[in-house]
């Protein structure tokens, strides 16, 4: 997301094109990615950030720099970030959709995985091989590679449901040299924070953080309490704070600045080869920081256990592909037949008709998580009801669409009987959304912890507010 908003400015700014080719051509490129065809409407870019002893160009890092990012010297490729960028065609916004590193998913070759590890595991099995074949170390490393990126993938299809067209990786030391050739960015805290495993040390508010501290603020997860949910919040708050830095500034006016970014874009980026940046980034010419948003996936256990003893997150890829779905369709709506909704001052009442036992409470919780404001919690007493709804006093009420569309798309009816500032939720037996089991269920060889509830998305980040948003 660096890389490209760093192109992109130059592009908005005026610079000649050739400027933006000299950066574009510094970027190392692969391909035989099996990648898709931009098929559905959108550029769907899969954003990877890769704990790598190596730089984009295989060599190894330096003493000092491995140093710097608390890389020590053992073998191994980690796929510590993993964003899903969907931006439609015409350009005009963007959705990057995190996806927590530890989520329980179908891996090929290995089964049910972390997904972090289809990268990485994929990579290892294939360079032993391919050394046990006669294979040179040079060649094992290029082939394993592609194949340890083929299999990340492939899961990350398979689990949110959306073809990805595009690949685009950085490394550690890359997120510390461009955060540093922008001059830092701004972050908030909303209390002090001192973690030694991460090396995360900082008050309490606002405060502008070089490549190495901010390194230390996206990595931490201990002493957080979502763990890697408040991870990724950190990872997203600073990503929308630089974007909207390049997109709202001219820092890449300076000659300096663009020199230092393109040494840095240009030793740390890996792009696929099939990418035609230029005509992608003139689909962009329009895009502005509030049009850029963060999401999480939903996840149902941030605690769960899987036979082994090895702790894992829980998700189940029906509810995810439901949520990338719904993000995908407010994308492509026309922003004047379909504005957004300010779910905080939207309230629901959840009323439970079937036999499911705090049904209600669940899904009410569930959407307070999306930032929907709790009414009445209870069970239903209109009757027998066969299917759920949300029912409003007018079926055209966005608020009521906006709450159907976070319970997995279902039916508004007008009901006279609800006031027009609020909304209401049946629950029949069929209902499978968010808060339900049905949401919540996996395979057998991962356990919940007894009191595991689902762990709905929060609310989007953009790109666009007017300074950082504090975070824990």
């Amino acid at each position: 997301m660096v890389a490209i908003s760093a192109v992109l400015v130059l592009a908005l700014t005026g610079f000649a094109w050739r400027s933006v080719d000299n950066l574009i051509a510094n970027i190392d490129r692969i391909g035989g990615l099996g990648l898709g065809g931009h098929r559905d409407g959108a550029v769907d870019i899969l954003l990877v950030g890769v704990d790598s002893r190596t730089d984009a160009h295989g060599n190894p890092l330096t003493t000092a720099e491995r140093a710097m990012l608390h890389a020590g010297d053992e073998v191994g490729t980690n796929t510590d970030t993993i964003v899903l960028i969907r931006v439609p065609n015409d350009g005009r916004s963007a959705t990057a959709i995190s996806i927590p590193r530890d989520s329980y998913v179908d891996v090929g070759g290995q089964g049910k995985a972390k997904i972090n590890s289809a990268y990485g595991a994929t990579k290892e099995t294939e360079r032993a091989e391919l050394l046990a074949d006669g294979k040179s170390e040079a060649d094992a490393e290029r082939e394993s590679t592609k194949a340890g990126r083929q299999a990340l993938i492939k899961s990350v299809a398979d689990l949110t449901g959306i073809t990805v067209d595009h690949y685009a990786e950085v490394s550690l030391l890359g997120f510390v040299l461009l955060t540093d050739s922008v001059g830092g960015v701004e972050v908030c805290l909303n209390q002090a924070v001192d973690e030694p495993m991460s090396g995360a040390d900082f008050p309490a508010g606002r405060q502008r953080l070089d490549g190495q501290e901010a390194l230390s603020f996206v990595r931490q997860r201990h002493d957080l309490e979502r763990g890697d949910i408040d991870r990724i919040v950190r990872q997203q708050v600073f990503m929308a704070q630089l974007v909207g830095q390049l997109l709202n500034a001219k820092i890449l006016a300076n000659p300096g600045k663009l020199s230092e970014i393109s040494e840095a874009v240009g030793r740390t980026v890996v792009l696929d080869e099939d990418w035609d940046v230029l005509a992608f980034l003139q689909q962009l010419k329009d895009l502005s920081g509030g049009k850029v948003e963060f999401d999480t996936i939903p996840v149902s256990d941030l605690n769960s256990m899987t036979s082994a003893g090895e702790s894992v997150v829980k998700v189940d890829p029906k509810t995810v592909q439901r949520f990338v779905a719904g993000l995908v369709g407010e994308d492509e709506q026309d922003e004047d037949t379909a504005p957004k909704i300010d779910t905080s001052t939207v309230t629901v009442s959840v009323l439970n008709a079937g036999g499911a036992t705090g049904l209600a409470a669940k899904v009410s919780a569930a959407l307070t998580g999306k930032g929907f404001q709790e009414g009445t919690i209870g069970n239903f007493t209109g009757g027998s009801v066969s299917s759920s709804r949300v029912l409003a006093a007018d079926a055209a009420d966005p608020k009521a669409a906006a709450v159907a569309e976070a319970l997995g798309g279902l039916t508004v009816v007008a009901d006279p009987t609800v006031s027009a500032d609020t909304v209401s939720v049946v629950l029949a037996s069929d209902y499978s959304g968010p808060g339900s089991a049905a949401a919540g269920m996996f395979d057998l060889d991962a356990t919940s912890s007894a009191t595991a509830t689902p762990i709905p998305p929060a609310p989007p980040i953009d790109a666009g507010q007017n300074g950082p948003k504090c975070v824990n």
